[in-house]
């Protein structure tokens, strides 16, 4: 017990003297640092007033450097502005010299003119003074010609025994007469000209267009014949008490004409479309052998599809044959209707595809758009397809159509102007309207109905025989020409120009014809005696 007290007690007394000294040890170091940070902030602060003394002594020799070059600079330039003063100044006084040498030079001209201007003054004074002079002389003299004229007036009124106002009508009198000459012989050269310069080339236009278009020559007529396999079926087709004729009839608009002809039905009516429809029906039901009215209307509804699809195709081989593109579905349609409509028994769709190629042959040949040329010259007709169905001109219809569709002011405005219902302003519209009468116009391309081929001959003769000096007048060559004869007392060989080219001018504002008409005046004079 007794040995653990003293082992604790020397414990104690170690740990005591181990803290004890500790703390000392601490106190000693913490002095020694305390010496080592003060010298160390010595030492810096030392180091930083050296930096700033080198610092200060650097920019203050930079500033002394820098105001020596400052001065050196100020005293260039100075020196520099004073030269250009200088050299200006001496510029400014050699300008100044130049200027007062030309201000005098200027003085000195100004000074001549002023002379030589009172020179010329004094010439016109004394010109002046000279033509006052000549002026009271001329005063003068033509006092005494009038004096002169008035008595050689009189004298010659006495001659002659006509007075001023009768010799003025003598005189003009005479003028007219050598006027009517010289306006006749103006004409005869001037038409000459014309047709020295033009009619070769229009010749030489149109041959090449119709020689380079063989178009065929087809004369459409009202009437289909379809053939039976014999006069048996006649009376299938007429069915019991005609029902069957009937129901085809009414379905079709088309009359069937049964006959003595042999094994043959007609079809006629004017609409090409409902006799083709009527044709193709009545031939199925031939084949068919079924003849009732059912199978009539199925037929018949078969063959209205089958004419819109024909219809279709009809306008675009139109489209396909003239190379006209970007053309508006619609239109097509109605261009593949042309192609069962007629005109003085032409076909028009044909007639349309002629005129199409014509105005493409003379465009290229006058060097205008050839292909605007055959557009506008395809759609000419455009109209006629709507003509049976709404009111109007074909011309008319077609204007609207194409204004609906969206075509070209030029192509509008040669279909309106092609039968010269207006004035043609483009050159476009010229070659429509020449085309259509070339194709309308050939041997053969159409029929014209007798009594308005009689009433064209008597209007023709009836505008040549209403002027005065007319004797009589005759059309013809299908009223391709007409000759006049003139009476020889009445007109003279001078005049007779001048009544030719009236009467052309009257019978181009007053009738439409295919070509063109020569008007043929004929003067005969005869002297008749007898010896006795």
């Amino acid at each position: 017990m007794n040995g653990q007290i003293v082992f604790l007690l020397c414990l104690l007394s170690f740990v005591i003297g181990a803290a004890i000294l500790g703390f000392i040890m601490f106190k000693v170091g913490e002095k020694h640092r305390k010496k080592f940070a003060e010298a160390h902030v010595e030492s810096a602060e030392k180091e930083a007033l050296r930096i700033i003394n080198e610092a200060n002594e650097k920019a203050e020799t930079k500033k002394k450097t820098a105001l020596v070059e400052a001065k050196d600079e100020i005293y260039k330039l100075r020196g520099e502005a004073e030269k250009d003063i200088a050299r200006q100044k001496q510029e400014s006084e050699r300008e100044l010299k130049e200027r007062r040498s030309e201000l005098n030079r200027t003085e000195r001209r100004l000074q001549q003119k002023e002379e030589s201007i009172e020179k010329k003054n004094d010439k016109i004074e004394k010109l002046e003074e000279s033509l006052v002079h000549k002026n009271k002389l001329l005063d003068e003299k033509l006092e005494t010609a009038e004096q002169m004229k008035v008595s050689q007036r009189e004298k010659l009124e006495q001659i002659s025994g006509f007075t001023t106002e009768q010799a003025k009508e003598h005189l003009l009198s005479l003028l007219d007469g050598e006027l009517d000459h010289e306006k006749a012989v103006r004409i005869l050269a001037h038409e000459q000209k014309v047709k020295d310069e033009c009619d070769a080339k229009a010749r030489g236009y149109i041959s090449l267009a119709i020689a380079r278009l063989a178009s065929e020559t087809v004369s459409e007529i009202a009437v289909s014949v379809v053939p039976l396999p014999s006069d048996e079926m006649k009376g299938r087709i007429i069915g019991r008490e005609g029902r069957n004729i009937r129901t085809l009839e009414q379905l079709t608009g088309v009359d069937l004409i049964i006959d003595d002809t042999p094994e043959a039905i007609t079809l006629s009516s004017h609409d090409r479309v409902r006799r083709e429809i009527a044709r193709i029906s009545l031939e199925r039901l031939i084949q068919d052998g079924r003849i009732h009215p059912a199978r009539i209307e199925e037929m018949v509804e078969k063959a209205k599809h089958e004419i819109e699809m024909k219809i279709k195709q009809e306008g675009e081989r139109a489209i396909l044959d003239t190379n006209v593109n970007g053309v508006n579905h619609e239109i097509v349609k109605l261009l593949g209707r042309l192609y069962y409509r007629t005109s003085y028994s032409q076909n028009v769709l044909a007639h349309s595809i002629e005129v199409a190629h014509l105005s493409g042959i003379l465009a290229a040949e006058l060097g205008v758009d050839a292909n605007l040329a055959r557009r506008a010259g395809l759609l000419h007709d455009i109209g006629k397809a709507l003509s049976h169905e709404i009111d109007g001109s074909h011309v008319h219809i077609g204007v609207e159509v194409c204004k609906k569709y969206k075509e070209t002011p030029e192509v509008i405005h040669a279909i309106e102007a092609h039968h010269g219902d207006v004035e043609v302003k483009t050159v476009i519209a010229a070659i429509v309207q020449a085309a259509d009468a070339i194709s309308a116009a050939r041997p053969g391309a159409r029929s014209e109905n007798y009594e308005n081929y009689i009433k064209r001959l008597e209007k023709l003769e009836e505008i040549c025989t209403s002027y005065n000096g007319v004797e009589k007048s005759f059309a013809i060559q299908a009223g391709r020409e007409v000759r006049i004869m003139i009476k020889p007392e009445t007109v003279n060989d001078d005049g007779m120009v001048v009544l030719a080219r009236e009467i052309a001018q009257r019978i181009e504002g007053e009738m439409d014809y295919p070509g063109q008409i020569k008007v043929h005046l004929i003067r005969e004079s005869r002297t008749i005696d007898f010896a006795k």
